[in-house]
């Protein structure tokens, strides 16, 4: 059996990044976006991630790109600076295969060293199971349930709200070079 290998995301991923995002946007609930973003927006959206530093992955399947998660900033605001949003999608083909768990442990690992202290999971459709099990899986707490925020495919649809700690999380306050 063939082991996935999850690596720092580069240019020459972004076109089966965009596939599969695209195929989330189409066919799922996952994220709320109606249109696929082109190529040229999801590589303006990886490089404006990758130069402000967050963390953007890539698991790779005998030679494919088979998902890609990522961390971004979670509100603008500087007091949420040590918070992420994380995002991971996969490839419908390797669903349940152990991929979006390798690469969400890899990801708040990065995050942590980063010295993030807290991780959002915004799960878009609180029918999205397998996301849902994959951020308890992962440590993340069930904080709450926006209901009906979302309008797609002609209903009304959930984000579910999780949350899980980095590092110290609050039990200590930052290093004062990052206040």
């Amino acid at each position: 059996m063939s082991q996935s290998i999850i690596r720092p995301a580069v240019p020459t991923d972004l076109p089966a990044i965009t596939s599969i995002y695209g195929e989330a946007v189409r066919t799922g609930t996952a994220t709320f976006e109606l249109t696929p973003p082109n190529l040229a927006e999801m590589t303006r959206r990886y490089d404006a991630l990758s130069a402000a530093g967050f963390p953007y992955l890539t698991a790779e399947f005998e030679g494919t790109v088979a998902g890609y998660a990522y961390a971004g900033p979670y509100r603008p605001r500087p007091a949420y600076r040590f918070t992420v949003e994380n995002s991971v999608y996969l490839d419908p083909a390797h669903h349940r295969a152990g991929i979006g768990s390798a690469l969400m442990t890899e990801l708040i690992a990065r995050c942590a060293a980063s010295g993030y202290r807290q991780m959002i999971g915004v799960i878009g459709d609180s029918a999205n199971a397998g996301s849902i099990a994959l951020h308890r899986k992962m440590g993340f707490d069930l904080v709450g349930t926006h209901r009906g925020v979302g309008f797609k495919f002609g209903r009304w649809l959930d984000t579910v709200m999780m949350q899980r700690a980095l590092g110290d999380g609050t039990e200590s306050l930052p290093e004062q070079s990052e206040l």
